[in-house]
């Protein structure tokens, strides 16, 4: 039977039926409630003089006012209690895919951002340096929605995730401290006005990561342990995960309003910051999605590769930029504008992918299915 005929044949999946449809309110207008809270943000910065005094008279960690210490935990702590920590020797068997994430996720994904960042901001250092943040932190988030949109490996995609989380506390500090401090020097670019200390990454890291992670992983013990994995995920995540997107417009609309002056007159560096980012996600998911075709994954799979590799923890790029930068910097600025960026261009990606599987792979598993060693 000829390839055609067997595309004909075959029914249309359900990602392929309507992907913008499939996201929820919430999720299919991200874009829309940024630029809502953004404007929110710089209404209240005019209206209200000496807010950053007021933000700043109670302080945390790391030099972090209170409510903005409250609104990035609420923002991380959802997002974790997502992932199944459990599942990680369900892929660990698969090396091709194991590997392969690791290489494209902490190795390619930084450096890619480094370079663009260097080569798109060179007059830009604190924007730069936003930028490469966001490169560090390893998506553990909205990739779940866009690998299922794609029809990719559920299994897979949420063990990957639990890894990615693992890595970055792990991770995070050091390679903060090699792409920011070391390699720059190395490369004789110029890093004047960037002090950075590799122990404040280290102990932002372990607060806004650690204290959401822990919270996370012991929602999902004792609630699967007291209801089951069904009521766990069917109940109690769809009531938790709103509070993510909460907590990111909150802590949007808090830097806005301390950096209100700044942005109205320099509107053109938003610009600026989402050209790097829109060309960061291009590069590494097609680079994904060619690399996971070449290694002979099935397209489930290739496509959880691709999407994992492109997709980034925004929520823990801005922490990390508060916490060690200050909410008024330019670093957290260039955080903000990620998910901005991110939305749009993903799920254009979620049809790209979509269209790849008809042409390059006519015989797939179901969605979600898992794939043989």
């Amino acid at each position: 039977m000829s390839e055609a005929a067997t595309l004909e044949k075959r029914p249309l999946p359900q990602g392929e039926q309507a992907v913008v449809a499939r996201l929820s309110a919430l999720d299919r207008f991200l874009p829309v409630f940024i630029l809502l809270a953004m404007a929110a943000g710089l209404g209240l910065g005019r209206t209200v003089p000496g807010i950053g005094r007021m933000l700043d008279s109670v302080q945390v960690t790391s030099g972090t006012s209170l409510p903005i210490f409250l609104g990035l935990l609420v923002m991380m702590y959802p997002v974790l209690a997502k992932v199944r920590y459990g599942r990680l020797q369900a892929v660990t068997r698969d090396r091709r895919l194991l590997v392969a994430s690791l290489v494209m996720n902490w190795v390619v994904g930084p450096a890619v951002m480094f370079s663009l960042a260097w080569l798109l901001l060179p007059d830009e250092p604190a924007y730069r340096t936003g930028l490469i943040i966001v490169g560090l932190a390893r998506c553990i988030a909205m990739v779940l929605v866009w690998n299922e949109l794609s029809c990719g490996d559920r299994e897979a995609a949420a063990v990957l995730v639990a890894l990615n989380s693992l890595f970055q506390i792990a991770a995070f500090s050091l390679l903060a401290y090699f792409y920011l401090g070391l390699l720059p020097r190395w490369l004789g670019l110029s890093s004047a006005g960037l002090h950075l200390s590799f122990w404040r990454v280290a102990e932002t890291v372990a607060i806004f990561l650690g204290v959401p992670l822990v919270a996370g992983a012991l929602t999902r013990l004792l609630g699967e342990r007291a209801k089951g994995r069904e009521w766990y995920e069917t109940r109690l995540l769809p009531r938790l995960g709103p509070f993510a997107l909460y907590g990111l417009l909150y802590t949007i609309v808090i830097l806005f309003a301390l950096q209100g002056r700044t942005i109205t007159s320099r509107p053109g560096d938003v610009a600026r910051i989402a050209l790097p980012l829109v060309a960061y996600f291009g590069l590494m998911w097609f680079g994904s999605f060619a690399l996971g075709r070449a290694l002979g994954l099935a397209y489930p799979r290739t496509a959880t590769l691709a999407f994992t590799a492109a997709g980034n923890n925004f929520e823990l790029a801005i922490a990390v930029a508060i916490g060690v930068f200050g909410v008024t910097s330019g670093e957290a600025l260039a955080g903000v504008v990620g998910p901005l960026v991110e939305v749009p261009v993903l799920v254009s990606l979620v049809y790209v992918s979509l269209a790849a599987r008809r042409r390059l792979f006519p015989v797939t598993a179901p969605a979600g299915a898992g794939e043989g060693t």
